[in-house]
């Protein structure tokens, strides 16, 4: 062989093992840093998932992959149903975290799903077996809602949303006028089967769970979230002036206690 097609064998031979290395043996003693969990936001009622937007920029700037379904708000085992289907395309570790009626539905929807690590309640209900989120909104006095809601029937149902007029003392009242009433205008109604519903499972007996409390909430009243998280055994932080769009007005408390949650279930 002459000698210049020799030393040309030689050094790519020479390339080989170095070029099928593994990624890991390069690193050291370093051994790779574990895969954040995916981040399942679920809306509440008289909302849709832009609700979510401020939470989900925090989220991501923290490298956090996000999903924030739609729930539909038709009935609380369908409205389950979808968010655990949603759940079952997640292969890795999920912290599912739920709004108001969203609450209700993560306490569901994580039943039988190893890959949930955590549940993050934000003024959400977390209903035992046999409650429904009417039943909890009336179990403590200082609920604007009753007051508030209008009725609109559609086939098969009706649906219940806030009076613009009231939205942002029943809801926002922490958030700008302007700015409540683009949210009144644009809210998604919730069928009233759906706050009826008892639940049927109560997830939050086997999975860990965090709960923030709005302090100064006049849909929720903060006494019945107190009593919620507490019956969970809920890592409990609260903001004492924060309205039932706490996640709007404090996106970044909110974003924080999904983050510590992470903490402590990796």
């Amino acid at each position: 062989m002459p000698k210049k097609l020799l030393l040309a064998a030689v050094a790519l031979a020479a390339m080989v093992p170095a070029m099928a290395t593994p990624a890991s043996a390069t690193t050291g003693h370093h051994a790779a840093k574990p895969a954040k969990p995916t981040v399942i936001l679920v809306h509440g009622a008289f909302a849709d998932a832009s609700s979510w937007t401020k939470v989900i920029a925090k989220l991501q700037a923290d490298g956090y992959p996000v999903i924030a379904p739609a729930n539909p708000l038709r009935d609380l085992k369908g409205d389950s149903d979808y968010v655990s289907s949603v759940i079952s395309t997640v292969p890795g570790p999920v912290i599912l975290v739920g709004h108001s009626y969203g609450g209700s539905v993560i306490s569901q929807a994580a039943a039988g799903h190893a890959n949930v690590k955590a549940l993050v309640y934000i003024a959400g209900y977390v209903p035992e077996v046999g409650e429904s989120a009417l039943d909890l909104t009336g179990k403590f006095p200082g609920s604007q809602l009753p007051t508030s809601l209008l009725t609109r029937d559609y086939p098969g149902g009706t649906d219940v949303y806030v009076d613009p007029a009231k939205f942002r003392a029943a809801v926002a009242a922490d958030l700008p006028a302007r700015e409540t009433a683009l949210i009144a205008a644009t809210q998604r109604p919730v069928s009233y089967a759906a706050l009826d519903a008892k639940a049927t499972t109560a997830a939050w007996k086997k999975i860990p769970s965090w709960y923030l409390v709005s302090g100064a909430d006049q849909a929720i009243p903060p006494a019945a979230q107190k009593f919620m998280a507490k019956r969970a055994g809920a890592h409990t932080s609260e903001i004492k002036g924060a309205s039932h769009l706490v996640l709007v007005s404090h996106a970044d408390a909110a974003a924080d206690l999904v983050t510590a949650a992470d903490r402590v279930t990796r």
